[in-house]
């Protein structure tokens, strides 16, 4: 009896020791608001360190390329042969440019390696010879998109997205159910679709009501085929209608439109969605040309010349999609909306 008292005593001891019974808890460090500024202070000091080491400046210009057709024998000056749509894309992909769609340009979510440049490739007018599927859905690879994911494949890193400016030819697609192919391809893909008009008529004499009819009707032909309402507007030939504001925002019966950016054709690049300069009404786009004629100026080629010969002044992200870094000195070129994500170094 004296003994199981004793191993019962032995016992309680023992549970005591191991379970830390009658011992004081660990105190839990206390953070204090001094510590949390502190150390947001450090991670914005490394943020700013490195968006310095790839001079950032997301206040900079982007270019944003226009094509059309990408055919063999060129018809018009707007026309690039296969060969010199590969070149242009190469071309970027050696200056460090990475593709951007136009609704992550206007919407500002650019999210792209660190020191790399956005760019926004943009194509008018729904060609075949930007996008065509053979009977079995795959992609004919000599055509404009073809070209890109080529490209893209050799080269890590380049993404093959662009956006596509439809007008009711739809690819060369007249059948509902083919131009539902088309579209949920460019879904599937990465591919972003714009508004550009039903007919691509010249907008700027055009009434109220014909403006939005030409700009509502196509916008309804595209989410009744599957792909979701339009982000961006491209304006036929870049002229604008009497008032601006009707190509960015309108309705016509039961539809609405509200663009959150719409497009010119010429000349210069575009200011950066955080800058001042920055206006949805009108966004630059550049022609996709060799340097001939006014294209000695004013053209893809010219204008890619004279970012690289000026880096100063070419959009350059810092690899954060949540922060917009630039040299402090730019600080006033800075939308007021876009404060709390300035990250000046």
């Amino acid at each position: 009896m004296r003994l199981r008292l004793l191993s019962g005593v032995g016992l309680i001891a023992v549970t005591a020791v191991v379970c830390g019974c009658g011992s004081e808890p660990a105190k839990k460090p206390v953070t204090t608001k001094a510590d949390m500024a502190a150390k947001l202070q450090q991670v914005k000091a490394a943020k700013m360190a490195a968006a310095a080491k790839v001079k950032a400046n997301e206040l900079g210009q982007i270019p944003v390329l226009m094509f059309h057709r990408v055919i063999k024998n060129p018809a018009t000056t707007d026309d690039r042969t296969p060969e010199q749509f590969r070149g242009d894309l190469e071309r970027l992909v050696k200056d460090g440019y990475v593709p951007i769609t136009a609704a992550e340009f206007v919407t500002g979510k650019i999210d792209i390696p660190a020191g790399k440049h956005a760019v926004v490739l943009t194509f008018d007018d729904s060609s075949p010879s930007q996008l065509t599927l053979d009977e079995m859905g795959n992609l004919a690879p000599d055509t404009a998109i073809g070209i890109l994911r080529d490209v893209a494949a050799k080269n890590p890193g380049f993404r093959p997205v662009a956006t596509m400016y439809v007008t009711r030819d739809m690819f060369g697609k007249t059948e509902h159910d083919e131009q539902a192919q088309m579209l949920l391809w460019l879904k599937d893909n990465g591919f972003d679709i714009g508004n550009h008009t039903r007919d691509h008529i010249n907008l700027h004499s055009r009434s109220e009501k014909e403006v939005e009819e030409q700009i509502t009707t196509i916008q309804t032909m595209i989410t009744s085929l599957g792909a979701a309402k339009p982000v961006t507007l491209a304006l036929p030939y870049g002229n604008q209608p009497h008032n601006k504001k009707w190509a960015m925002h309108g309705k016509l019966g039961d539809v609405a439109y509200d663009h959150s950016g719409v497009f010119l054709a010429g000349y210069t690049p575009a200011p950066a969605p955080f800058s001042k300069s920055f206006d949805p009404l009108g966004i630059p786009r550049i022609r996709a040309m060799d340097k001939k004629g006014d294209c000695t100026q004013f053209c893809s080629v010219a204008w890619l010349d004279w970012l690289k010969s000026n880096p100063d002044m070419r959009y350059t992200s810092d690899g954060d999609p949540a922060t917009v870094a630039f040299p402090k000195f730019k600080t006033p070129f800075l939308r007021t909306s876009f404060k709390t994500w300035a990250l000046a170094y």
